[in-house]
């Protein structure tokens, strides 16, 4: 049986057993991709106190009910049209966390990333970048795109 088939039947072995976002299966495996435990435990770009950071935009989406927000700043070259920094605060899972520190990190990486292109980041992009994520955690993805394009529109309303 190959290894992936193997993390397939142990996953949803273990959504049966229990509802947990965080856990360890047989032989002390983790149910996440090496990379979302990376981004899980050490978040990048992440921002603590936004009364201390001088940005250009945020966008937030999400709610308490349904257990996910995430908060996105941006600062933008206005030369150049790239998110030169992207900051980020989310309160959620392990798979939110590691989907917004991946999404930070794509969006700034190689001197940023144009805003036009940054909008039309794919959620799969993000879950590939992260080398998969279950599907019941699919929407985390969606989420942190979803507020960088809050936090884009913004800024080009602020540009008009």
């Amino acid at each position: 049986m190959s290894k992936e088939l193997e993390k397939i039947i142990h996953y949803k072995n273990m959504k049966k057993k229990n509802n947990c976002d965080v856990s360890y299966g047989q032989k002390g495996s983790w149910i996440y991709s090496e990379v979302v435990r990376d981004h899980f435990f050490n978040p990048r770009n992440l921002l603590l106190d936004e009364t201390k950071y001088k940005f250009d935009s945020e966008g937030q989406i999400g709610s308490m009910a349904c257990g996910d927000i995430m908060k996105i700043w941006i600062k933008v070259n206005s030369k150049t049209n790239k998110i030169i920094e992207c900051k980020w605060r989310t309160f959620g899972c392990a798979s939110a966390i590691a989907s917004t520190s991946m999404l930070s990190l794509m969006v700034t990486e190689k001197g940023g990333m144009n805003i036009n292109k940054a909008m039309k980041i794919k959620p799969e992009q993000i879950v590939e970048r992260l080398g998969g994520l279950p599907d019941r955690k699919f929407h985390c993805s969606v989420l942190g795109q979803e507020a960088l394009c809050v936090a884009i529109k913004k800024y080009l309303n602020k540009q008009k």
